[in-house]
């Protein structure tokens, strides 16, 4: 029995900004953006979506009414949680209908939380085969306007249900981690922006690349050779590509990975950064894009969280792994999205939900998803399930 990730979906707001045009905005050479950061669109979040919403409707694009009723897991990867208490799985189970026979929890680990959600679905799916498990990342990047970190903002939800005999990606059930109390990235309980050291930030990501991978070789005897490509968590994508660089270059191997790695980055280059969901989104655009990966090739996955905690793990594509099913409904996603300008950006991204008290209504009728945020009553958010069809379920 092989246990892994049978279905993977993923949403992000219909908005999105051109990375041109922010760096015309702010006085800044395009190419720092374009080619020194790695990112060429970055999605915005409106105010009548949040972690939540994001999450559930990522959800909805894969799950059946089946897969809703032998759920008896759901965990959600976040580090823009919606209350500091309650988990957002509960309000994601109770708006998609899925059985109360379940576990539901949160965890957080800056960028790493899914990462940690999968490791504990796939140890669940192992003691119990007939068991489905939801696992949830869902974030939105907010570094604040006129800020150095606005470039790598984004964000949106990846949803991944882990079973037995999967279809997509079977796991290795090996991995190599590596945590250290570091102050390069935290979000205060009084900030909704992050506070970041940049340069630090990615030192460290590289750094715990490194060890892990070691950490990995040393494990399972496998080297770069055993590997038809890595994907990595890419909250913009010239920092996995620095990671990878610092392995694979003067190796046999290195034309191989750096071809499939841009592949990897395809989805993340124009949503932008999704925190705990940009491995997965990595890994997304990876199996949706390239066009030699197959059946039995070996993905290996790098997953970071700031302060800090790294991991490396691996798995194999699945026999009855389907590109285009993966690929079709992603590409109408990010198709269908409108461009704003600067200004309207600028509004939408102030108009999110302020951590003050006080009620607070949105009109959702501009929102076409079918779970928006409808506001904040009595302390209480209100959701809303406005009936509109997903996508066609697929992988």
């Amino acid at each position: 029995m092989t246990v892994g990730i049978d279905k993977i979906g993923f949403f992000t707001s219909p908005y999105y900004i051109d990375m041109v045009d922010l760096a015309t905005a702010r006085n800044v050479d395009p190419n720092k953006y374009l080619i020194g950061i790695g990112q060429k669109l970055q999605a915005v979040i409106p105010e009548t979506q949040d972690a939540v919403t994001l999450a559930a409707n990522a959800a909805d694009r894969i799950l059946t009414s089946a897969d809703k009723a032998d759920i008896d897991m759901v965990i959600f990867g976040t580090e823009t949680g919606v209350d500091n208490s309650k988990a957002a799985a509960i309000y994601v189970q109770d708006l998609l209908g899925i059985s109360k026979r379940a576990r539901a929890f949160e965890i957080k680990q800056a960028c790493y939380g899914a990462t940690a959600g999968i490791q504990m679905a796939y140890d669940h799916v192992l003691l119990h085969p007939e068991s489905k498990v939801l696992v949830l990342a869902s974030d939105i990047a907010r570094y604040g306007l006129n800020t150095p970190g606005e470039v790598t903002q984004g964000g949106g939800a990846v949803a991944m249900l882990i079973t037995a005999n999967p279809r997509i990606l079977a796991l290795d059930g090996q991995s190599a981690f590596y945590s250290e109390n570091i102050m390069d990235f935290w979000r205060p309980l009084y900030r909704k922006e992050a506070v970041v050291d940049g340069h630090y930030s990615t030192d460290v990501y590289i750094e715990f690349f490194k060890r892990t991978w070691k950490q990995y070789q040393d494990k399972t005897g496998r080297s770069l050779a055993d590997f038809s490509a890595l994907a990595f968590h890419l909250p913009f994508t010239k920092m996995g590509l620095k990671a990878i660089d610092a392995v694979v270059q003067g190796t046999a191997s290195a034309t191989k990975l750096l071809r499939q790695f841009d592949f990897s980055t395809q989805y993340n280059a124009v949503v932008g950064n999704l925190y705990t969901g940009s491995l997965y989104l990595s890994l997304l655009s990876l199996l949706s894009n390239s066009d030699s990966l197959k059946p039995g090739d070996r993905v290996g996955l790098f997953s970071y969280g700031s302060g800090a905690q790294g991991e490396f793990y691996s798995g194999t594509v699945a026999k009855n792994f389907d590109r285009q099913a993966l690929k079709k409904p992603v590409d109408n996603l990010l198709d269908d999205r409108h461009k704003l300008s600067i200004p309207k950006y600028e509004k939408m991204y102030q108009a999110a939900m302020p951590i003050t008290s006080g009620d607070i209504t949105y009109d959702v009728t501009a929102d076409q998803s079918r779970y928006v945020l409808r506001g904040r009553a009595a302390d209480r958010l209100v959701y809303l399930d406005t009936g509109k069809s997903a996508e066609n379920k697929a992988q």
